[in-house]
C-alpha cells in the first residue's frame, strides 16, 4: 500500500489526484487490474469525476452545501455536515488498470474531497493484480 499526502486549503475542496494515483501504478510495475483509492478519514471523501471544467468541482461542493444546510447537530464538535458529506460521497473508490495506467474516461479525475479543512490528510493506494481471467 502506498501514501498520498495532502495539504487542504479550505474547509470544503476537491484536489485532482489524478496524477499521483497514477504515478504509483506506474511505479508498481503491475501492468493490469485494480486499483483502490481509499480515504482514512471520516470527514473526507474520494470520488471520480470532470476534471476538465473546474466549475463541475464547484457545483459539486455547492450542491453538497444545499443538500446539507447547517442544522441543529448533535455531534458538538461543529463538523457534523463533513461527516455527513463524505458518507454521501464515499471513502473510496476502485479504478480498473490496464498496460500500467487509470482506465479513466476522457474527462474523468480522481479527487480528493475534503469537507473539514484545513487538515493535513492522507489516501491510500492499493494495488491489485489480476488473476487469470481477468481482463480490464
Amino acid at each position: 500500500m502506498e501514501k498520498i499526502n495532502i495539504s487542504t486549503e479550505k474547509k470544503n475542496q476537491t484536489i485532482n489526484i489524478t496524477s499521483r494515483v497514477q504515478q504509483i501504478i506506474h511505479d508498481s510495475g503491475i501492468e493490469r487490474g485494480m486499483c483502490l483509492v481509499y480515504c482514512p478519514h471520516t470527514t473526507a471523501a474520494i470520488t471520480i469525476n470532470e476534471g476538465a471544467d473546474p466549475a463541475v468541482q464547484k457545483d459539486i461542493l455547492n450542491a453538497l452545501e444545499e443538500i446539507v444546510p447547517n442544522i441543529d447537530f448533535k455531534h458538538k464538535e461543529g463538523n457534523s455536515d463533513a461527516h455527513v458529506k463524505s458518507s454521501i460521497i464515499g471513502p473510496s473508490e476502485k479504478i480498473l488498470v490496464r498496460n500500467r495506467k487509470l482506465k479513466l474516461g476522457t474527462w474523468q479525475k480522481v479527487f480528493f474531497c475534503e469537507f473539514d479543512g484545513p487538515r493535513s490528510r492522507k489516501a491510500w493506494v492499493e494495488m491489485i493484480e489480476s488473476s487469470t481471467g481477468f481482463n480490464p
